[in-house]
């Protein structure tokens, strides 16, 4: 079969993604990204439970709170909506993680309409998609990834209402911005990328001038109020948490390799636009630092937000180049806004062909992955949560005979158990009861508790039996879990579930 051969079908899917219905089509096309990806994490993820971070943004969705001692909880937010509708199943999460991604992905297509043709839109596009911070990563849903699309969309209504002036890019630009701050902190590092991209472009009198920034900031202190109510009230909770994390001995060595780390991620993008455009060193010169221009704004609100971290060195931050994973929207533009660099059609519909290729590849070698990873085992007891769950769920009813409200033990087991278990109870952090404050000692002796612990694991023991000390119906049985997966039984774990009743 000859190579135009080959290439025809990817050749129409380019015209399609060009042509006058290509919002329409760009939206299929995501359509398809996102389920084929939500199919690979679920056959890829078979042998497994979900991860305990996924755990821990369902647990926060059921606190109902406006922030937790870790992170604030926007992307716990979202968890909840989608719970709300859909059932609480495996493949249903592995669904919305990539939900969270295609509307990234989306928000990138629509910025990037502002700074490239139809044509590099399409190849832009298709080299994002090559990202694993779109794809693997983005199935592990935690607060990394729940910045996604809120920093897609702030960059884009951002940029919008600067390059048009629309009051409504403006507003909307402000509630995003909120929303990215509310799923992490991190996302301070946006907006200074955003003020920076601003104040350095030569339109900034006009910009300032009009009505779009003081809008932007007015819509975004409102929707962060109540957290930022909630954060003064509660004397500044995740603030702490985090000063208990900095010194960390590595923080040297993690600068170091946290930029070479980051390009790692999307060295493929930059390989294939290497290649398809074939740029000399003035070429790359351009795309890198623009004259002064809506281009050099681009790369600017790009470039602060990856570099401006490396400071957290002086605060002893061992910075980890996962955290840059909402960082990507503007790559395309980056890559491609340069008028010297042209990407000739038959190497734009080939890098259309990998980015279409990649994830069919990926979701066929899928089941092999889920068997490798069961002959493999996962850390932190991740392919025992369920089959965990299902034991602690009898042992309850069978000596209470009432919903369970309440789990406590150690902090992933207990996150990994709370999403398998039918009453949909909250998780008690039983060895630092500061991350849950909202699971009372008054809740405990009410509603009681089921804690599970790892045999070997002596402090999670101690505060169980701690807990369960002065209730005479209270037991600890000991359990074997192990995971089966197409009639292979994996590793097995020894387990400890405790069971206090309700004192009444």
């Amino acid at each position: 079969m000859t190579r135009a051969r080959l290439l025809a079908p990817f050749e129409r899917l380019y015209g399609a993604l060009t042509g006058e219905r290509r919002e329409r089509n760009a939206l299929i096309v995501l359509a398809g990204y996102v389920l084929l990806w939500a199919l690979y994490g679920a056959l890829a993820k078979g042998s497994q439970s979900i991860h305990f971070d996924m755990g821990e943004m369902v647990n926060w969705s059921r606190a109902h709170v406006l922030g937790t001692a870790k992170h604030p909880v926007a992307g716990a937010w979202l968890v909840g909506l989608w719970f709300d509708v859909f059932p609480l199943a495996d493949w249903s999460y592995y669904l919305f993680a990539m939900v969270v991604a295609g509307v990234s992905l989306w928000a990138v297509w629509k910025v990037s309409a502002l700074y490239l043709d139809p044509g590099k839109r399409v190849v832009g596009l298709a080299l994002l998609m090559l990202v694993p911070f779109y794809n693997f990563h983005a199935l592990k849903y935690n607060a990394n990834t729940a910045q996604l699309p809120f920093w897609a969309l702030t960059t884009w209504w951002f940029l919008a209402s600067l390059e048009t002036g629309s009051l409504l890019a403006a507003a909307l630009a402000g509630i995003a911005a909120a929303l990215a701050m509310q799923s992490k902190y991190w996302s301070i590092f946006l907006l200074i990328g955003l003020a920076a991209a601003v104040l350095s472009d030569p339109r900034r009198g006009r910009y300032f001038r009009s009505a779009a920034p003081w809008l932007t900031i007015a819509c975004g202190a409102v929707a962060l109020a109540p957290h930022l109510i909630w954060l003064v009230t509660n004397d500044f909770p995740p603030l702490h948490y985090a000063d208990e994390h900095v010194d960390n001995p590595r923080f040297i060595k993690a600068a170091v390799q946290y930029l070479p780390d980051v390009l790692a991620y999307i060295a493929l993008p930059i390989l294939l636009t290497v290649l398809a455009a074939r740029p000399p060193l003035a070429t790359i010169g351009d795309m890198l630092w623009p004259p002064p221009s809506r281009r050099r704004t681009a790369v600017i609100a790009f470039a602060v937000p990856l570099v401006l971290p490396l400071v957290m060195v002086f605060a002893a931050v061992a910075i980890i180049p996962l955290w840059a994973i909402p960082a990507m929207t503007l790559l395309p533009v980056v890559l491609l806004s340069s008028p010297r660099v042209a990407i000739p059609r038959e190497a734009a519909v080939i890098v259309v062909a990998v980015a279409v290729v990649f994830p069919v590849v990926a979701t066929l070698a899928a089941p092999f992955v889920a068997l490798q990873i069961h002959k493999r085992d996962v850390p932190s007891e991740g392919a025992r949560y369920a089959p965990l769950a299902a034991e602690m769920n009898r042992l309850w009813h069978s000596a209470v005979g009432k919903p369970l409200r309440i789990i406590g033990g150690d902090t992933n087991l207990t996150n990994g158990l709370v999403f398998y278990l039918p009453d949909e109870p909250r998780a008690d952090e039983i060895m630092s009861s500061g991350l849950t404050p909202w699971i009372t000692p008054a809740q405990i002796e009410r509603d009681g508790i089921a804690i599970a612990c790892r045999s070997a694991d002596a402090g999670c023991n101690a505060a169980a039996e701690k807990l369960a000390a002065g209730h005479a119906n209270a037991t600890a049985t000991a359990v074997a879990v192990a995971r089966e997966y197409f009639g292979i039984k994996g590793r097995t774990g020894q387990y400890r579930i405790y069971i206090v009743p309700p004192r009444s």
